[in-house]
């Protein structure tokens, strides 16, 4: 059975396309638009402008779908339409528009799905998780294979910088006022571990991004998904340290975050240091596998 998931995120909307069957699946296809809806947010509210750029993402999605003749379809949305203050009304423009049900997923629901998405392919009893999106961040503590912890934190890629960033890469100034921001918003959520380092497990664009510049930068092997939290801190000191490096940088693998890329990983540090992790393991899974599973397919 042919099952499509479309995630209204807060930079990027996403459509994955799955082949289905007793409680496993497949990965057909897999298509993004950078809607940015994160970057229409006006005191608290997403203008017309923003409910418009969702309604155009989801109708690009819609003809893909039909053509494929796929037509079991679920939405729903993160960050994007649950941290506004008009989250009913635009969300009853864009199911109008589209035709659409749209499921807004709470901060803990977000983070629950995603690190369930995440354990489909990472098999740990312990460790950190995180997603990092483009405005709020999910970070789950688990132990012995459980959530002992699931919150989303008011801070994402595309909001640090929409806030603080007023040219394409951040100046001195603007990375201060960036971590600060981070540093308010996991105030009382990040607390590092008595015993032993443990694992980091991200999900999301920002980490897989990180991993891309990192396996460049460090010569790590094509077929890795692990970074050392070394790594993660030099990294993100190198692309803070030069503008025009971090830009080459950047643009050359990773063009489309050239504004988020930076933002993103000051928060990927500032996890990686405040839990004193002993590494970065990137999964490929995340939140549209962990909905996928938990909330159609019903398994866990």
């Amino acid at each position: 059975m042919k099952q499509a998931v479309i995630d209204i995120g807060s930079n990027s909307m996403r459509l994955t396309v799955y082949e289905t069957g007793q409680g496993t699946f497949t990965i057909l296809f897999k298509d993004k638009i950078m809607a940015g809806l994160a970057g229409y947010v006006e005191n608290g509210v997403l203008t017309q402008e923003g409910i418009s750029q969702a309604c155009e993402g989801l109708l690009s999605f819609q003809s893909t779908l039909e053509a494929l003749d796929i037509r079991r379809v679920a939405v729903f949305a993160t960050a994007s339409l649950r941290n506004i203050r008009n989250t009913i009304q635009a969300v009853n423009l864009i199911q109008a528009a589209t035709g659409y049900p749209i499921e807004v997923l709470s901060g803990p629901e977000e983070a629950r799905w995603s690190y369930y998405g995440a354990m489909r392919e990472v098999n740990l009893a312990d460790g950190v998780f995180v997603d990092i999106g483009g405005a709020s961040t999910e970070i789950v503590r688990f132990s012995q294979g459980t959530i002992q912890d699931a919150v989303s934190c008011p801070v994402g890629s595309l909001k640090l910088y929409r806030d603080h960033v007023k040219k394409i890469l951040p100046n001195a100034q603007a990375l201060t006022a960036m971590e600060k921001a981070v540093s308010q918003a996991t105030d009382g959520v990040i607390q590092k571990p008595r015993a032993r380092q443990l694992p980091l497990v991200c999900v999301g664009g920002t980490a897989r991004a990180a991993l891309k510049l990192a396996k460049h930068v460090y010569q790590l092997p094509e077929g890795t998904n692990r970074v050392s939290a070394r790594q993660v801190k030099e990294l993100c000191a190198l692309v803070c340290s030069s503008q025009k490096q971090a830009a080459d940088l950047i643009l050359k693998l990773a063009p489309e975050r050239i504004h988020t890329m930076i933002p993103g990983l000051l928060i990927l540090r500032q996890v990686a240091e405040g839990f004193g992790v002993s590494e970065m393991i990137v999964s490929k899974y995340g939140v549209r596998e962990g909905y996928l599973c938990g909330r159609i397919l019903k398994v866990s």
